[in-house]
């Protein structure tokens, strides 16, 4: 199926490994410019040599911490300079963060800011572009934010979904999608420190009806298609990929 993506262009932060990595690959294979944000030089390098080889469209590299005060700034004025425009932004850069009860101010901070503040703030910085071009796809990933302990993460995606909702209802005037990417348990260095294989494999058969965790890919396949034309009738929803894990009614 044609996607109608060749041509367009996009940023993707956290891009240098795991489900932001598969993205920004998935893209380029697509025909998509990315601009390939991450913090670690030498898997950005690695992420735009498989992206050659595989036939894909050479990406444009921005070294950058996301949690940088300047980064959003950078990262948009990169885009711009280097795009000439954005079609697509995609806020990916977060990481787990479970703290316990009492944990430590600095935490809850750091996670704040990593996992909302910052995707806010660029994607804030975009909006005036999107908005006299009359058109754009934002797509924010969020996390399984219904868990059984505090993880300041999570907290921090599910703010996400609701602005993401509330953005929907403002920018869909101007032709600007806004939807939400949650993935269950995919298989990522994010992932793995909290289930060892057995656990996994146990965890797996008794939790999720297809049996095992997802790969990078299956977000991937995901957000590609929230992204492209295909999907011009899709915003403010919240799409799920976690192999049946879930267990809420709505």
């Amino acid at each position: 199926m044609d996607l109608y993506l060749n041509k367009k262009t996009a940023i993707v932060s956290g891009a240098s490994q795991g489900i932001g990595r598969a993205i920004a690959r998935e893209l380029a294979l697509e025909g998509v410019k990315v601009l390939a944000t991450a913090r670690n030089e030498a898997l950005l390098n690695d992420l735009k040599s498989d992206i050659m080889a595989s036939g894909g469209t050479e990406p444009v590299l921005l070294v950058q911490d996301f949690v940088d005060k300047e980064a959003p700034q950078q990262i948009a004025r990169a885009a711009l300079d280097n795009l000439g425009q954005v079609d697509i932004l995609i806020n990916n850069a977060g990481r787990s963060r479970p703290v316990p009860l009492t944990g430590k101010e600095e935490d809850w901070i750091a996670a704040m800011t990593l996992d909302f503040e910052q995707h806010r703030k660029l994607t804030h910085l975009l909006i005036p572009h999107f908005i006299e071009r009359k058109q754009g796809a934002i797509l924010n990933l969020t996390s399984t934010y219904e868990l059984r302990q505090l993880n300041v993460s999570a907290i921090a995606k599910a703010a996400v979904t609701a602005w993401s909702k509330q953005l929907a209802g403002e920018l869909g005037k101007y032709g600007i999608r806004v939807n939400c990417l949650q993935p269950g348990l995919i298989d990522t260095n994010n992932i793995r420190p909290f289930f060892p294989v057995e656990e996994r494999q146990r965890f797996a058969e008794q939790a999720i009806p297809l049996g095992d965790f997802g790969e990078p890919q299956d977000m991937a396949n995901m957000a590609v298609f929230l992204v492209s034309p295909r999907a011009k009738y899709i915003t403010g929803t919240v799409a799920v990929v976690d192999g049946g894990m879930r267990n809420y009614a709505f």
